[in-house]
This record gives structure tokens, sequence and C-alpha cells, in this order.
């Protein structure tokens, strides 16, 4: 064992916190009005255009917000990821307050360092998609329940209820941390007098009160959303994905993360404690011990969930995001004083760590926006935001020439889930109009998801059609001539930058748009 080395002061830390939030920052208010929508953000989008209760795959508090910053800030790109800021600096706060709380002041401001540059956390405070939101509530929730739990501080379940009831109208694996909570206070004996007092029960009230729009919307409709994040998943083809969940892991937490987090979370004894911000002293040694427990907890259980389902199903990159956040106190305590040989290999590779992450995101960001000479974007364009801008320029110059041909507006079709319908209503020349008129695949048979709710097959009878694709073999399947009466033949476009080709589009017009199959 080596000897524990001395912690750098409070005022060392605050100046290195405060220059990572700025940084992080920066970064993000430079750069998010600039650099193109997601697919995800402008489908998103969309939400806040057909504002509702609840939506299909998603509950409805990002298009809230969508449809709030856009309000306030003007319907471009920064008002669409405004809140995606704001909740990323709730996040950060809570998860100071988490780690301060658990140990001491410095400890608080490494875990602001952590939360404002690890993977998950910088880009979650950048992109306006339902994990900013839950990774705020998920925040907020785990700092009231450590000082209900830990603390005894019977006040604090009215946070919990508040932030359970948020995250789930923000995103529904919010419920994991509740099991989490519930296996704790099983576990804990302390935690379980819990069970006999009224504020637990009154806060899973409280939450479920404020959820309760989305379960009206799903009452409504035959509970779809409900369906589909459940028995529709556990139905999808069966694969074995979970080397992609560990791969998100390692991509989310960085390999010094993931190093830390099995070092961490596989060991015995407690972190260093300290002197507490306001100067008393720090948690108990049995605070420090049932607060580690509940964060092993905490982490731990999502996971165990999601690689169970990883073993006969897909995964998503952004499932394990949230759940980490718990893991920022006691990375950062490992950080202000680590213990052993090892710890202080982990501890001191973090600075660099977080200096790369940076300098990525300025890069990475630069590159998105304004592009690097010599270097293009790749076979599969359309997962990254560029290009869009210059896709709905050009569509819309195909949809008026259409239009002043047939004399009516076109129904812009984007031959794939969401994406190409949803980056053309936001960047098509006149957005407020063109959320009407472009929908996505599920004309012609495919998954649409919320397109097929705002644009009902059997109420598009007869309608002229731009079909845009990526491909041409998309645009030539027979099942498309058996649902129009005439179609044009498949033409090419070009996505340019700076005389730069970023990749071709293909197009193609229909006429007469039949909802009924016909036999061919």
């Amino acid at each position: 064992m080596m000897t524990r080395p001395a912690a750098r002061g409070s005022s060392d830390w605050r100046n290195r916190a405060i220059g990572a939030l700025t940084l992080a920052m920066v970064l993000r208010l430079i750069y998010a009005g600039g650099v193109e929508l997601m697919p995800e953000e402008t489908y998103y989008w969309n939400y806040a255009q057909h504002l509702d209760i609840g939506y299909l795959d998603h509950p409805p508090m990002v298009g809230w917000l969508i449809a709030a910053g856009t309000a306030v800030f003007g319907p471009g790109e920064f008002g669409v990821r405004i809140a995606a800021l704001f909740c990323g600096v709730i996040a950060t706060l809570f998860s100071y307050r988490l780690a301060r709380e658990m140990f001491d002041e410095p400890t608080g401001l490494v875990a602001v360092i952590l939360a404002q540059t690890l993977p998950f956390f910088f880009l979650t405070g950048f992109l306006m998609t339902p994990d900013a939101p839950l990774t705020a509530a998920w925040s907020g929730m785990l700092y009231f329940v450590y000082r209900a739990l830990i603390k005894d501080q019977a006040r604090a379940w009215w946070g919990v209820g508040v932030c359970l009831g948020l995250g789930l109208l923000s995103k529904y694996t919010i419920v994991l941390l509740g099991f989490s909570v519930l296996l704790f206070m099983i576990i804990d004996p302390y935690s379980r007098r819990g069970f006999k007092r009224i504020e637990p029960y009154a806060a899973m009230l409280l939450a479920a009160m404020i959820f309760s729009p989305v379960i009206v919307w799903n009452v409504r409709n035959d509970f779809a959303s409900f369906a589909f994040q459940t028995s529709r998943r556990l139905a999808d083809r069966p694969q074995f994905a979970l080397f992609k969940l560990i791969g998100s892991v390692l991509a989310l937490l960085t390999p010094t993360g993931a190093v830390a987090a099995a070092r961490e979370f596989l060991r015995g004894g407690t972190a260093a404690g300290g002197v507490a911000a306001s100067g008393g002293p720090a948690a108990s040694e049995s605070e420090r011990g049932r607060g580690r427990r509940f964060i092993q907890v905490a982490v731990l259980t999502p996971l165990a969930v999601f690689a169970l389902f990883s073993l006969r199903h897909e995964v998503k990159l952004d499932w394990t995001g949230a759940p980490l956040i718990a893991s920022l106190p006691v990375f950062a305590a490992g950080i202000v004083q680590p213990l052993h040989r090892i710890g202080g290999l982990i501890a001191r590779a973090w600075m660099p760590t977080v200096i790369v992450l940076l300098l990525l995101y300025g890069a990475g960001l630069y590159y998105l926006m304004l592009g690097i000479p010599g270097v293009g974007y790749g076979r599969h364009a359309e997962l990254v935001p560029v290009g869009w801008r210059e896709l709905g320029r050009k569509v819309g110059v195909i949809a008026e020439d259409m239009r002043r041909r047939t004399g009516t507006d076109p129904l812009i079709v984007g031959m794939d889930r969401y994406a190409i319908a949803s980056e053309l209503a936001f960047y098509l020349p006149d957005r407020a109009k063109a959320v009407g008129d472009t929908t996505s695949g599920h004309l012609f048979g495919q998954v649409g998801l919320m397109y097929e709710r705002w644009f009902p097959v059997g109420g598009l009878s007869g309608r002229n059609l731009l079909l845009v694709a990526w491909s041409p073999a998309e645009l030539s399947d027979e099942a498309l001539a058996n649902r129009v009466e005439r179609l044009d033949p498949i033409q090419q476009g070009a996505l340019t930058r700076d005389t730069h080709l970023i990749r071709p589009f293909y197009y193609r017009v229909a006429y007469g748009f039949l909802p009924a199959k016909t036999a061919p």
C-alpha cells in the first residue's frame, strides 16, 4: 500500500472546475447554433410542431422543451438545443452537490469536471434528445434519495417524487433508478425503516401525478407507447449484443473511466473522507459506507438489466449513459485522494483524459460546422449532421418546380423511418409549410414511428409525391409502382460543401398515391 498523497486544496480544484466548465460551455454556445441538427433532434423538433401529452416512442418532455426553447430563442438550431445546455447545467449541479455531500468540497468540484467533459454528459448537454432532461432528472433524484435514505431527511422525498415524475416525462428508463432505490431499501437495514413511513409513498404519488399526462395519452391510444418500449422491443429478432453494451460503456466513460469504474465498484472499503463544504465534519464512516453501497446499487442494477437484455436483443449507445452519472462522486473521490498505487495511476490519468476530450470536442465540432480540408464525411454521411441544409435547399427547388408543373404542392416522402423527413421539415425553405408536407416511408410499408399518426395513409389518397432517398434501390422497389398511378424516372442530385462532394442523393416523382395496395 502506498501512502495517500496530500490532497490539493479547494481553490486548486475550483480553478480547474471553472476552467473545464467554461471551456465546455463555450464550445457548446459557439457551435450549438452552427452545427446542423442530428436526425433525432429534428424528429423531436417535429414533436414540438405536433405538441401533445404523449408520443409513440418517447414521453413528451423533449418536445415541450424544444417548443419552449424555440419560442424564446428563435426557431433555429440554437433554439432547439438551448434546453439541453440548461439540462446539462442542472445535472452538473446535482452531481456537485451529491459528491460534496458524500465526501467534501474538492470532490464536488472534480465531479463538476467529469460531468462536463465525459463524452455522454458533454453530448447530452449539447444535443436535444430525451437523454438531456432524463440525465438532469436522474442526477437530481440520486441527490434527493441520498439525502432521504443516507441522511435520513424526510423532506427530501418530495424532491425524489418531483425528479422521478419529471424523469418519467423524459424517458421511461428512469424506472430502473426507482428499482435501484427499492432494492437498496430492502438490503440496507437502516433504510428498511422507510417502508413504515408515509413520505416514500407520498413521493410515488407525486411522481404519478406529474407523469399522469403520459398515462392519459396511453389510455387513449391503446397503451401504444408502453407497448412500444416493452413488448415490441422484446419481440425483435433475437441477437447477441453484449459486446455492444460493453463498448458503449467504454465509449461513454472513456477507457480511464472504465478502469476507474471497475476498480471502484469491485473493491471493498470506503473512499476518502474530508471536510464538508459547510466547514463541519464530512460524512461519517457509516454514512460513507452506506452511501457507497447505494451508488453501487444505483449503477449496477440498471447495467445488469441492460446486460441481460443484450444477451438476446439489440442495445443502443445511449442507454447506459444516465445510470453512469451515479458513478461520478466515487470517481471524483478517487481523483482527489487516491488510495493505493493503482488508484494514484488512475487519478493522474484523469486530467490528461479531460484535456484530450476537450480538444477532440473542439476539433469535432469545428469539423462538423466548417469542415477540414481534405477530410470527407464517409459513406454514411446521413448519420452525421452535415449536408442537411443543402439537401433542404435542393429538395425545395425540386418541389417548387413540381408544384409549378402540377399545380399542387407535393407531399415530400423521406424513404426511411424518420431521418430524411424530419431533416427536410426543418431545413426546407418554408419551414412552417414543410411540417405539413413531409412524411416518412411508412406510406410504402416501412416503420414511420410518429409519422404514421401524423400522416395517416388513408387521408393521402391521390397526392403527388416527391420521394427522396440515399440510394436508387430504395426508389426502384416494385411496391412503389403498386401504390401510385405512375412514376417518373429516378433522378440523382449531389450535396456539396465548398464545391466538394458530401454525398449523392436520389429522388423520384410519383403521381396519384393509392393507399390500398393494388395487384401488380
